[in-house]
Formats: C-alpha cells, structure tokens, sequence
C-alpha cells in the first residue's frame, strides 16, 4: 500500500513539476544505496539486543516468574 501511495504522489509531482520529479527519480536509488548499510547496522543491533535480552530473561522464565 506504501507503494501505490509512493507512485500516487510522485505522479502528482510529475504533474506539477516534471524536472523534480525526473531528478527525485535518478537520485531515490542512489540515496537508497547509502542508507542500506545503516539499515544493516540497525537490523544487527536489534537482533543482539533481542538475543542478550532472551539471555538475560533465561533464568526468569526457567523459575516461571515473568
């Protein structure tokens, strides 16, 4: 659905200013490229995060305290 609305508005954009919207459309893959390894980064941290907390909550949830 996010797409169709993505599509929707640059569209629009394509209507009313037709060279921002050509120059959004070169530059959105390229600002794409270099927020992907941030988002690597951050998919990382929140696995370890989860998994040092599974460790953590280990020994509560053996007693059955939760």
């Amino acid at each position: 659905m996010k797409t169709l609305i993505a599509i929707f508005l640059w569209f629009i954009l394509l209507v009313l200013c037709w060279p921002v919207a050509l120059v959004l459309l070169f530059l959105l893959p390229l600002i794409w490229l270099v927020l992907l390894p941030f988002r690597i980064i951050g998919f990382t941290l929140e696995v370890v995060f989860k998994i040092i907390g599974s460790i953590l909550m280990f020994p509560f949830r053996l007693l059955g305290a939760r």
